[in-house]
């Protein structure tokens, strides 16, 4: 998909005819809708500058009445591999292991790389289709693709960098000794541009939980980053894994706040009172859970996570690759399914899960009372065809216009 939209302002400006969610109706003291009304919105130096009464008559840009909503983030994908904007492949069943894929990645990298700046740019403009203008992304670092996974990524990213933006985790997709990558992870981790080390299942990879994350955590430590890393693993060492990382979070405060168990899929398989225990012990120790809500045989505990203060992002992960043929890049399609999955199927649950593709920014909080957007607020919106957030998520409304940092795309 080439870039969907196109320049329209940017700078300062104002937008008038804008809608925006006001509060809620009730009926019986349950919510029974949104209420919203037209606003003029002025925009300057990448942030809200005010939020106004509307002004039809004026000469500010036409919101056409679509109801202005957070833009959205995926905080967890890999923008440097992906088969998106080459022939269709689906998933092959000779490779059933990530030592398999690992073995798969050795060979295709040294093809791939000589088109992944084009193809990033291609996975963008279809996130940036569903509204999404920034991104987590893991990039690879591995013996085979040395660094030109993160500098072709990084490429990318420059030439998208009005329109979208990325905080980037070296990630150790061939392990960190099961190949030779711990050189190279010390060398990412270095590099300003990268904001977290990665990891990948440390025991069924490399032989070694301990050994694995204390090298992560030593290396985010040195270098001031945070920590997000893969685990696919379930049972006692999937278990094993998150308690030790939790530990070495509360041992080391710097990294409260700031380390993320990505899919985290033994978190699956525990029965409802261990499942709060370990939700409990997340939160203590301020490590986050980054899941793209797999299905596949047992559902994720993303409802008793939230209940007990942990933060839960959500991101697409693979889009249309070589690891999954599922991911459909649209942030507000996981909000949909999460709502779904779990029944959140009244106006006020619905309108929460939207939290899900803004990260946790609502323009209605729990009472109803307006608190997004205010003057101040980042500039990164969208503007949709929708009449309020619950509606927006159970229709998968389109997007019309994306802002990032102030600068306005209308759709083309």
């Amino acid at each position: 998909m080439q870039f969907p939209y196109q320049l329209t302002a940017k700078g300062k400006y104002s937008l008038k005819n804008v809608r925006l969610e006001t509060g809620f109706e009730y009926e019986n003291e349950e919510v029974a809708a949104t209420k919203t009304d037209l606003f003029s919105i002025d925009i300057e130096d990448g942030k809200i500058k005010s939020v106004k009464a509307n002004d039809p008559a004026s000469g500010a840009i036409d919101a056409k009445g679509y109801l202005m909503l957070p833009a959205f983030r995926d905080m967890h994908i890999h923008l440097d591999k992906t088969l998106y904007g080459l022939p269709w492949q689906a998933l092959s069943p000779k490779r059933r292991t990530v030592k398999d894929m690992i073995a798969y990645e050795q060979e295709i990298i040294p093809e791939l790389l000589k088109t992944s700046v084009e193809r990033a740019e291609q996975l963008i403009s279809l996130q940036q289709h569903y509204g999404t203008y920034f991104a987590r992304t893991h990039f690879n670092i591995d013996p085979t693709s040395g660094l030109k996974s993160l500098e072709h990524l990084e490429q990318a990213l420059e030439n998208k960098k009005d329109s979208f933006k990325a905080e980037l985790v070296a990630f150790p997709q061939h392990g960190v000794y099961y190949t030779d990558s711990a050189p190279l992870m010390k060398e990412a981790a270095q590099l300003k541009s990268v904001g977290f080390i990665g990891g990948l299942d440390p025991l069924s990879i490399d032989g070694n939980i301990e050994k694995v994350i204390d090298f992560t955590v030593q290396l985010a430590l040195d270098h001031h980053k945070g920590i997000d890393i893969h685990l696919h693993e379930a049972g006692e060492s999937g278990m094993k894994t998150i308690n030790y990382l939790i530990d070495k979070a509360v041992e080391n405060p710097p990294l409260q706040g700031k380390t993320f168990v990505s899919h985290a899929f033994a978190l699956a398989h525990l029965s409802p009172k261990e499942t709060e225990q370990i939700a409990e012990k997340l939160a203590h120790g301020k490590v986050g859970i980054a899941s793209s809500v797999p299905f596949k045989g047992t559902v994720m505990p993303i409802p008793t996570l939230k209940k007990c203060g942990v933060n839960v992002l959500i991101g697409n992960d693979n889009v249309q690759d070589y690891w999954s043929t599922f991911g459909s890049g649209n942030m507000l399609q996981k909000a949909n399914l999460i709502a779904e999955l779990y029944g959140y199927g009244t106006e006020l649950a619905l309108s929460r899960a939207l939290q899900f593709a803004t990260q946790s920014i609502l323009p209605l909080d729990e009472k109803g009372e307006q608190q997004w957007p205010k003057a101040g607020d980042e500039a990164a919106v969208i503007l949709t065809n929708a009449s309020c957030s619950a509606e927006a998520v159970s229709r998968m409304s389109p997007i019309e216009a994306l802002m990032n940092e102030g600068n306005l795309f209308w759709r083309k």
